[in-house]
């Protein structure tokens, strides 16, 4: 299926059609089904695999016995499951329990799924159960007022040291990202991407998507008025075209990302990816310096983000994830958490991830040794 009429189908970056390119240049097999996109993945030293759906539609019954009859040819242990669907619009789905709320054929249909024996709670998911999304079509005054306090200050203060967002999708900008990832992971201690990931995820999209490049790399530029407009705002109109990002309005099928810098005194202090996929904007990556971080760069850079899908017409912001309701301070994303929820978002669940069971030994051989694994690694960040 091209890309422009399977893009039409999906819903998120992570089952478009140019993610699965750069999957596969990964050397991650990729398997398209009935316009769904998944993942197969090895078990080290082992000849069993380990399957993935990200992202995807509500599971159905036949969808999972499809998804099985896939999994038994690739050796898979099970699959995981993460679909895109928030928990209010099903509310039967409830730590794998259901929780009978309505009577309906619907419902019924799956409470079947969350009583499957083969169907379980993940039991290691890789998404959160959460994340924020911010309602763009808010006029940036009702944006600002449902920010908290502290973090339009904190604008105001990058903007009176003069910090400047720069939207650049050039190959410098480029490895300025990559030395402050390096720098971020080891300042805080946890897990992410490869170097190599990082590389080929920019290459594959940004070379597909490279008409889609900033016509002049300095657009999002800080000019201090009292209203935050850092933008230098056009207006679209009935048009189709946002004329200073270079492309239509009809191309946000396609997945795009965006490369933003925040400068200051010509030093990058924090650089982000940004993705565009239909209506929404999407803040996948970021990483920042502990240099200077009394200018509250990341408060100007957040700010510019939103004001950025404003600009293309965008409905949604996506923070891709999360804490709960009730966060623990002592969770180590207390502080990120904290960080988004400044701007005013709304947290919204999902349903939650879920493992389709395809060899039942193996799975609960192979959750032992995913526990096992995990001790070691916490163990060795400790001491570290």
């Amino acid at each position: 299926m091209k890309n422009k009429s399977y893009n039409n189908i999906s819903g998120h970056p992570l089952q478009s059609k140019e993610w699965a390119e750069f999957r596969k240049k990964m050397g991650v097999k990729i398997i398209e089904e009935n316009g769904l996109i998944f993942s197969i993945h090895k078990t080290p030293h082992l000849p069993w695999t380990i399957g993935y759906l990200p992202k995807g539609p509500m599971p159905t019954l036949e969808m999972l016995d499809k998804l099985r009859e896939i999994g038994k040819e690739e050796k898979c242990i099970f699959i995981q499951l993460e679909p895109n669907v928030q928990y209010s619009s099903h509310p039967e789905f409830i730590s794998g329990s259901p929780a009978i709320r309505q009577v309906s054929l619907q419902t019924n249909e799956m409470l079947k799924l969350v009583q499957h024996d083969n169907f379980k709670p993940a039991a290691h998911p890789l998404f959160t159960k959460y994340t924020f999304i911010l309602d763009l079509t808010k006029s940036e005054e009702e944006l600002l007022k449902s920010m908290h306090p502290k973090t339009r200050y904190n604008i105001r203060v990058a903007q009176k040291h003069n910090v400047k967002v720069i939207g650049d999708n050039s190959d410098e900008a480029f490895e300025a990202y990559i030395k402050l990832t390096h720098e971020t992971t080891k300042r805080q201690g946890f897990y992410a991407h490869t170097e190599q990931y990082h590389r080929t995820m920019w290459k594959t999209l940004r070379h597909k998507n490279s008409k889609f490049e900033y016509r002049n790399s300095k657009q999002i530029q800080n000019t201090n008025d009292k209203k935050f407009n850092t933008f230098e705002h056009s207006n679209l109109g009935h048009s189709n075209i946002v004329s200073d990002f270079g492309f239509r309005i009809s191309d946000l099928n396609h997945l795009t990302p965006h490369l933003l810098t925040a400068k200051y005194q010509d030093k990058t202090l924090v650089a982000w990816i940004l993705f565009v996929y239909k209506d929404t904007l999407y803040y996948p990556y970021g990483a920042s310096s502990s240099q200077h971080r009394e200018t509250m760069a990341s408060n100007l850079m957040m700010w510019e983000a939103i004001k950025f899908g404003k600009k293309l017409g965008l409905k949604r912001f996506d923070m891709w994830g999360a804490l709960g309701k009730n966060p623990d301070p002592k969770d180590p994303w207390y502080g990120f958490h904290r960080f988004k929820q400044g701007y005013g978002p709304e947290l919204v669940e999902f349903i939650g991830s879920y493992d389709l069971v395809i060899n039942p030994i193996l799975y609960q051989l192979y959750k032992i040794a995913d526990k096992i694994r995990w001790i070691i690694l916490k163990t060795i960040k400790r001491t570290a």
